[in-house]
């Protein structure tokens, strides 16, 4: 690619002027060249030049997409206050506080961009707070793809290694920014010096072939762009008419994408006509295709349905009698302004109009719907791979335009379905979704939706909500993700709701032993009894006895209820089994005593070999803790003394153990292998994998003999591989 010759201050100057007259703000633009010739005098780039070279084309970029005075200022004081120690407040002082913010937004997204670590997550992560620094203002985007695009253009002089990162980098983050800005002229010249040195030998193929193979096509192309020509000229419809060569980086993409040969592209030159008004476009579609022969399939209609990025055009591939096979671009002048300026088309700057930033960030959002899209997955609670993925497949690789009964355009990935359709008009619609109509025809929320189908979605406020296999029926990450915060929300309230239940029996419990009935003890829990125990209400307080926060003996100490003496309950409410012993059928007893009932605690599982104390209960004889277990550790009043039963004949007792491993595959086979293996009983598995560690958690219940047993058992699974980490569970 040849190198282009540097521009001057006084070519940026030629071209700003053409558009900015106002003397404050041509003097605001020469302040701040002149502020940064000076503040970066004596530095210099790998290439040589002078450092403010790069700001000079930087300028001049953003000058020729008629970029407001603001944002040229900030195009040439975009490197300050990395390169040169000037504070925020120092550009404030001399200039504005609005670009002082965008040259700190510009630095922090720079710092982020040195750091090539090539940790896949570490990358994507980076990548997301650039996309994230940049949403913030539209003035910073362009900034950002101006410094990017001389910087490109300057490669060469960066080592090899730098060249592919950089390359990558910008074929990740900043060439489907500048294609869904509508930025095309841009896009494309950054998308050939990502391709040329990131594949290098095939860009050199493609760049051999274009020299040696194209005369003879475009002498073919030449005479039927005459042939065209003299027929719009008969038709008197005003028009111009050009011919252009595809963009190397698309010819890779054609080979690469649908596997041909470089002899197997037809249309690598495209003849475009451009013409007053959309009647006018349509006139000259059907007279072309009235002569030449279009090719099925290849008709696009973008000024009906435009791109994302705006884009407007017909497009319609003919062949010619001689089997010449040529693209055909049709639109207006506005379109083709548009097509080639996108965003920057819209909101170029026009003098003696108040600039708000806010209200154009607005007008962005409203005019570029995906832009909305884009900024709010930064609140989603997903991994920067996600993001990335989400990014990249379905805003930035949507090739699917849907409608809303009302005409709204809704872009959406290949393979979506009216589930992810309702969840990309509101998180709320997609929730509440009973149904679809697609073309008033009544579907199911798995069909799969197809480019200019109208999609109505039937909504129920009382509907049950999403489902685990709503998962399975969606493509895009978007909703996929709001899905699963629904079921997270669904199920904390289930899950507070039972433990508001089960707080609330455990009191009722001790309650009945004290013969207070539920109606009678809802009456003891007085404000005073709140406030003693710190909670907020009820609901709080069941909580707080279900997670063993408060102890229910603790609300009967302080209402001071307890009627007998811990001796005497025990000596009148336990269980005996009517003078029989006790002492060989369960495997602990209460030293000096033969027929006190004991049962083993299932907070703590204790297993013969543990230290152990016994917890007196009222009416249920001696619950076994371990020593340890922090469940008992205030309830010193109601501790006796027990010990293992030396004649207690089962076989195993249930303990159960948590897990922890790196992620991988059969990791759980591998563990009720080992089980099995040793004869060891599994009661319960539950696995939970942590997306964003890439972890595992596993709670198991496993049958031990006693603690050397399960000791030897936790020393086999500790080694197994990936795991790293074995602890038994107190509840």
């Amino acid at each position: 690619m040849e190198k282009k010759k540097n521009h001057t201050y006084q070519d940026v100057y030629d071209v700003f002027t053409r558009y900015i007259h106002n003397k404050s703000d041509i003097n605001l633009i020469q302040k701040a060249y002149e502020f940064a010739a000076d503040k970066h005098a004596g530095q210099i780039r790998k290439s040589g030049d002078p450092y403010i070279i790069h700001l000079i084309e930087v300028a001049y970029i953003i000058a020729t997409l008629q970029g407001g005075p603001t944002t040229i200022a900030a195009g040439f004081l975009h490197d300050t206050i990395e390169d040169c120690e000037v504070t925020k407040e120092e550009i404030a002082k001399n200039f504005n506080d609005d670009i002082a913010e965008i040259v700190f937004c510009l630095t922090k997204i720079k710092a982020l961009s040195h750091n090539r670590r090539h940790d896949k997550d570490f990358v994507a992560e980076g990548h997301r707070k650039i996309f994230l620094g940049m949403a913030k203002d539209i003035r910073v985007i362009i900034i950002k793809l101006a410094d990017r695009l001389h910087n490109m253009r300057t490669l060469e002089f960066q080592t090899n290694e730098k060249k592919v990162s950089i390359s990558q980098e910008t074929l990740d983050v900043y060439v489907p920014i500048a294609d869904r800005l509508g930025l095309s002229s841009i896009k494309g010249e950054l998308e050939d010096l990502c391709i040329m040195y990131l594949h290098p030998i095939e860009y050199q193929k493609i760049i051999t072939y274009l020299d040696q193979n194209m005369k003879n096509r475009e002498d073919s192309i030449k005479h039927l762009q005459k042939k065209i020509a003299d027929m719009l000229l008969q038709s008197k419809i005003p028009f111009e008419i050009s011919a252009r060569i595809k963009h190397p980086s698309s010819i890779y993409k054609k080979l690469v994408d649908k596997n041909k040969t470089l002899d197997e592209i037809y249309d690598i030159f495209a003849l475009r006509i451009i013409t007053k008004t959309e009647i006018n476009c349509y006139e000259i579609l059907g007279l072309i295709h009235s002569e030449y022969r279009p090719l099925p399939g290849r008709f696009k209609d973008y000024i009906a349905v435009p791109k994302p990025n705006m884009y407007q055009s017909l497009h319609t591939t003919v062949i010619d009698r001689d089997s010449t096979i040529l693209e055909i671009q049709i639109r207006t002048y506005e379109m083709d302004e548009i097509a080639e300026g996108g965003i920057a088309a819209h909101w170029r700057y026009k003098e003696n109009m108040k600039y708000d930033p806010k209200q154009e960030q607005k007008e962005i959002m409203e005019k570029l719907h995906w832009f909305s899209d884009f900024v709010s997955l930064s609140n989603e609670d997903e991994s920067a791979m996600e993001y990335m993925n989400t990014l990249q497949h379905e805003i930035f690789g949507a090739n699917i335009y849907c409608f809303t009964p009302h005409g709204k355009v809704i872009d959406l990935p290949t393979g979506a379905t009216p589930l992810d359709f309702a969840y990309k008009i509101h998180s709320k619609v997609g929730d509440q979704a009973v149904g679809a109509l697609v073309n008033n025809s009544l579907v199911s929320l798995n069909t799969e939706l197809k480019t200019g189908d109208v999609v109505e979605i039937k909504t129920n406020p009382q509907s049950n909500g999403p489902n685990e296999g709503w998962l399975k029926l969606v493509k895009t990450n978007q909703a996929k993700s709001h899905i699963r915060k629904w079921l997270l929300k669904k199920n904390a309230d289930f899950l507070r709701e039972t433990n508001i239940e089960k707080g609330k029996e455990s009191l009722r419990e001790v309650f009945r032993e004290n013969k207070i009935n539920e109606h009678k003890m809802m009456d003891y829990l007085s404000d005073s009894v709140l406030k003693n125990f710190q909670v907020d209400n009820l609901d709080e307080l069941f909580i707080a006895i279900s997670s063993k926060n408060i102890q229910p003996s603790s609300i009967i100490d302080y209402l001071k209820l307890n009627r007998d003496t811990f001796e005497d309950l025990l000596i009148k409410k336990s269980v005996s089994s009517k003078n029989k012993s006790l002492s060989s059928s369960q495997a602990v007893l209460v030293k000096g005593k033969t027929n006190i009932l004991c049962n083993l605690s299932s907070c703590c599982c204790p297993i013969p070999g543990d230290k152990i104390v016994g917890y007196i209960t009222q009416g249920k004889g001696v619950k076994v803790h371990r020593i340890d277990c922090p469940n008992i550790a205030n309830q010193s009043r109601r501790l006796i003394d027990v010990t293992w039963n030396p004649n207690y004949e089962n076989a195993s007792c249930s303990v159960d153990i948590s897990i922890k491993a790196n992620d991988r595959d059969n990791l759980i086979i591998d563990i009720m292998n080992l089980l099995a293996q040793n004869k060891v009983g599994c009661n319960k598995l539950i696995s939970k994998k942590h997306t964003s560690t890439n972890t595992t958690s596993i709670l198991i219940a496993i049958n031990v003999i006693d603690i050397n047993h399960f000791n030897n058992i936790k020393n086999q699974i500790i080694n197994i591989p990936s795991v790293y980490e074995v602890e038994r569970v107190t509840h």
